[in-house]
């Protein structure tokens, strides 16, 4: 059977399941849980080779896995404004994690309500403040950007103007045990369980929404021991394009590192294997959590009228590239995880591109509620109804901490291209180059290809005009807060602290 039989094939498939109403179906409950951090290829059902996600691999069992998603930024605060407003951030222009989303835009949310539908929040947001109206009915024990400002020196990103921080990123201390996060991890978890169990007693059967923030796998990296032992540092594989075995990191990404020394950060080698241990565990901890989640939708007997969409802000470098964290458009970074899942799907792919956006799309789609702000996205359910698109463009930008100038990326078909304002850019042939090992931009073999990227992106924004903007609107706030001295003072210098639980 050739490749095109075989999308035929998936094409015919995805029509039968998604025929009629039998998923978007205004009927049924939505449940949205949302990680921070998980890159898309730490996932067993996506063959990872050695991460150990039971209960995500079940979920994904009956459900459509969309192979190619992407965040529309590499970066908390941002990639979380978007996924609300479903507009790219340099048209919400909330580029960074100190301008959080407060409602100052209607959201998907906002758009159910106006429809009659309940929707509430458990867990992280990063969003303003629990007070604002930001399109829920309740947020219980929502996590928001610090002090209500968020990270405000790191909107500070001129070269010689920018601030070092005064920790590391990655924290004090890496390996087994517990943090405020893993705690706050649990406390949404079993905040979900009693929201759940409440709403089973409900006699009012009205279609509801229930967003659910969890933090892992975000550093500190510190797991549990159980899911820290999961991952012997003898079993790991090392990390790819180690700068240290001659890899060159792109000029952009040196400038970055200039205030983000992740690998010089560690204490040993060691510790450098006790943080690649701890993410994976982090991820397993992760899975174990929504686990009881998933259990619990099935113990209170919604799992056959509720539709689970998983997915996370964005990805995390996890020491390739001799990078850690995010805020870069490679796929550890750019890449997440998403499946829509409900009783009435067999396990299925979409392989044509998507991102946040679009899941902003499907949530307001599956009430027949309005978009809230008319963005690119499409509701996922359609875009699954039909075959590859090799013409859809995802785009995704960086405008934020440690940054010397805009970054933005394109996934076209199965190209992928960065651009560097101010920088040489990156072009990959992700179908036979998926770990991203090989810049083809300077080959003149593909100089019509890059033009053709570098057109779209143009048809998006001006990346010169959206990098000038970006810096103004920062310019102006850091202003706001008295001038650089002041707005170096603050945030919080890593991980946002959660709230009190």
């Amino acid at each position: 059977m050739n490749k095109r039989e075989i999308l035929y094939l998936s094409f015919i498939f995805l029509v039968v399941i998604f025929g009629g109403d039998s998923v978007n179906n205004k009927n049924e409950n939505l449940i949205i849980i949302m990680s921070d951090e998980h890159q898309a290829k730490s996932l067993g059902s996506v063959n990872h080779p050695f991460v150990k996600t039971p209960n995500l691999d079940k979920l994904a069992s009956n459900g459509i896995n969309f192979t190619n998603a992407y965040t529309p930024c590499p970066i908390c605060v941002p990639a979380r404004a978007s996924f609300a407003t479903g507009l790219p951030v340099h048209k919400n222009r909330l580029w960074d994690n100190a301008m959080p989303y407060f409602g100052q835009l209607p959201s998907w949310g906002h758009m159910l309500q106006k429809k009659g539908v309940p929707v509430e929040s458990i867990g992280k947001l990063h969003y303003r403040a629990q007070d604002d109206d930001d399109g829920f009915d309740q947020k219980h024990i929502p996590m928001m950007v610090y002090k209500g400002v968020g990270m405000v020196w790191g909107s500070i990103r001129r070269e010689h103007e920018r601030k070092t921080r005064d920790q590391r990123m990655l924290g004090k201390y890496i390996g087994p045990g517990t943090s405020n996060y893993t705690d706050y991890d649990e406390a949404v978890v079993s905040q979900t369980i009693n929201w759940l169990e409440n709403k089973s007693k409900d006699n009012n059967k009205k279609a509801w929404c229930l967003y659910i923030g969890l933090v892992a796998p975000h550093f500190p990296l510190v797991v549990p021991q159980e899911f820290y032992d999961m991952y012997p540092h003898e079993t790991l594989p090392e990390t790819k394009l180690n700068p240290k075995d001659g890899y060159i990191q792109h000029p952009w990404i040196k400038k970055q590192k200039e205030l983000r020394n992740d690998e010089n950060d560690f204490k040993n080698e060691e510790e450098r294997w006790a943080a690649i241990a701890s993410y994976y565990g982090l991820c397993s901890f992760l899975d174990y959590n929504i686990g009881k989640i998933i259990d619990k939708v099935s113990e209170c007997e919604f799992l056959d009228n509720t539709t689970i969409i998983y997915t996370s802000d964005h990805g995390d470098n996890v020491g390739a590239r001799g990078l850690w964290g995010k805020s870069n458009m490679y796929e550890e970074s750019s890449a997440i995880p998403l499946i829509v899942s409900n009783s009435k799907i067999k396990a299925t792919r979409c392989d044509t591109p998507v991102s946040l956006l679009d899941l902003s799309e499907t949530i307001v789609d599956h009430f027949g509620a309005e978009s809230p702000n008319n963005g690119p996205g499409e509701s996922l359910y359609d875009i699954a109804k039909n075959s590859f698109d090799e013409s859809r463009i995802i785009f995704s930008e960086y405008h934020a901490a440690s940054s010397v100038s805009g970054a933005y990326m394109i996934r076209k078909n199965k190209w992928k291209y960065i651009y560097y304002e101010g920088f040489e850019p990156e072009l990959f042939d992700l179908e036979n180059d998926p770990e991203e090992i090989n810049n083809l931009s300077k080959d003149p073999k593909f100089l019509n290809i890059l033009n053709e990227l570098n057109r779209d992106l143009q048809n998006i924004c001006d990346p010169k005009e959206t990098n000038e903007l970006a810096f103004k609107d920062q310019d102006a706030m850091i202003e706001r807060y008295g001038g650089i001295e002041e707005a170096k003072k603050l945030g919080a210098n890593a991980a946002t602290p959660p709230p009190k639980t």
